[in-house]
């Protein structure tokens, strides 16, 4: 089986080599780079196996992308505390949306009136969009791209109706296919990005139900998920030209 690799920075200017990847299952971590192939320098390696292979790196490579530490322990924080970072943020909060469905879609009356009508109504009243529009009000970015599934799943038709909600109160939602998120190798986890210096990773049950988040604000961390933003908005559509691809009654 082949094994699930996260790409995990490169100083390169011009995207080849060097790079660091790591191995989402083990841990493991693979350094791309020059092979070390001179017989002389092979020669002083120790421990140095026939069916070894080495290659040389600049030292800031695995001092930027390597690990910091040996098991990562991750920094959890409740529901109350995640609520606050959507008050407290001073420029810009981005979310990547790329689950099948949603335990509290489906908790929401407004999901019962869209599975019996195919509409999405919303309530701009609610303490959720109120703030957003406070925030977006006061000149700061909120956007997301939800990965949608071809056909896409029930819960994401409703996202996808939801979308004009979202954008009521001033968030710049996108879309963007599964397929087209796997080849930008987009990672399988929804987070938010909060001021680009903040990202709060959404942990799920199998039952897609949310109970916790982990926040990361280790720079090179931080970074990486940065790039997956610009790399999921770069292959991303905006809301409307999206669902008008898919016909109407989710626009």
């Amino acid at each position: 089986m082949a094994r699930r690799l996260r790409f995990n920075g490169t100083d390169s200017k011009n995207g080849g080599c060097p790079a660091v990847h790591e191995d989402l299952d083990s841990g493991e971590i693979g350094v791309q780079g020059t092979p070390l192939t001179d017989p002389e320098d092979v020669a002083q390696l120790q421990h140095f196996g026939p069916g070894d292979a080495a290659v040389v790196v600049p030292r800031e490579l695995l001092v930027h992308h390597g690990p910091k530490e040996v098991a990562h322990v991750p920094v959890l924080i409740g529901l109350e505390e995640f609520g606050l970072l959507f008050e407290t943020f001073e420029h810009s909060a981005w979310h990547l949306e790329t689950r099948r469905g949603y335990a509290s879609d489906r908790g929401d009356p407004e999901y019962a009136e869209f599975l019996a009508t195919g509409t999405v109504s919303c309530d701009l009243d609610s303490e959720w969009c109120v703030n957003i529009r406070r925030q977006t009000a006061d000149g700061k970015y909120v956007g997301r791209v939800r990965v949608v599934d071809s056909p896409p799943t029930e819960g994401q038709l409703f996202l996808l109706g939801y979308s004009t909600c979202n954008a009521a109160t001033g968030e710049d939602v996108w879309n963007l296919w599964r397929e087209d998120a796997e080849r930008l190798r987009l990672p399988a986890e929804d987070f938010w990005i909060f001021d680009s210096r903040l990202v709060a990773v959404l942990r799920f049950d199998d039952a897609d139900v949310f109970h916790d988040v982990e926040v990361i604000t280790e720079p090179a961390e931080v970074l990486r998920y940065c790039q997956v933003r610009d790399a999921a908005m770069h292959g991303a559509s905006p809301h409307t030209e999206f669902a008008a691809r898919l016909g109407a009654g989710v626009a």
